[in-house]
């Protein structure tokens, strides 16, 4: 593809950015809505200021100290585990388990985080290019796997279900993606067209700028957009690294 041999040196940066974007925001959030936070974790769950304020400074620290390290490349493996963390605890203390629209974003969000970590060891490994080693890229593979079918669990919260000609339409082609980029067919191809679906989707429907910022509509727009750009850089970083090795893609070339 041309594009990638184009955009191959800045693909990888570009998706690191907007992968972290969502955990960026929140922890700048997490600073300027620190009191607000704060009462609504102690309210929901009466657990004191004490315990609710260390909640939100560990997300505020956490998510912003987890995105300087992606960004700097330093510690790549354990920023994403710390990111994970902060992913399970929100899941958590927000009641996301419960909502199953949120929870399959956030679980999208992972997906994303698992393919960085995968990114990370290949990193690892190639400064031992050239070392025999026994079924080293094994659990990178598996990493790039289950990143890519949970990624597509952000396309599953998209799908409509009325009875016009376009919303079918959209429904069947988003389908048809889903499943080219979980199983690994057309991979590169099919993810760039889903990066592109989404990118329009997301400028159309959750335009946060244009809603006054004293309105709570402001900030679920905001949230909904920066997790979909994070998803939108899981998805780069598949047309950047390609499926992996558990694919039908990879497959094709013993064939």
């Amino acid at each position: 593809m041309q594009f990638l041999r184009v955009t191959k040196q800045y693909l990888p940066h570009v998706a690191r950015l907007c992968l972290i974007s969502t955990f960026l925001e929140d922890g700048i959030r997490m600073w300027f809505q620190w009191s607000e936070q704060r009462d609504y974790i102690d309210g929901t769950w009466n657990c004191g200021y004490f315990l609710a304020s260390i909640f939100v400074f560990i997300n505020l620290f956490g998510q912003l100290s987890g995105c300087i390290l992606v960004l700097s490349r330093n510690f790549v493996q354990y920023a994403c585990f710390g990111l994970f963390g902060i992913i399970a605890l929100q899941t958590i203390a927000y009641s996301i388990l419960w909502d199953l629209k949120f929870l399959m974003r956030n679980l999208a969000l992972g997906g994303g985080l698992l393919l960085l970590l995968a990114e990370s060891r290949s990193e690892g490994k190639s400064m031992f290019a050239g070392v025999p080693t026994m079924r080293e890229s094994s659990p990178k593979q598996y990493m790039q796997l289950g990143g890519r079918v949970l990624l597509v669990l952000m396309f599953m919260t998209l799908l409509h279900f009325d009875m016009n000609f376009f919303s079918i339409l959209q429904n069947i082609v988003g389908t048809a993606l889903i499943i080219l980029v979980a199983i690994g067919f057309k991979t590169k191809l099919a993810a760039l067209t889903l990066v592109i679906w989404l990118f329009g989707i997301n400028i159309y429907f959750n335009a946060f700028w244009t809603v006054p910022a004293y309105k709570p509509m402001h900030d679920f727009l905001k949230y909904d957009f920066f997790q979909t750009m994070s998803v939108i850089g899981g998805l780069l970083l598949v047309v950047a690294l390609g499926p992996g090795g558990v694919s039908m893609d990879e497959k094709k070339k013993e064939w």
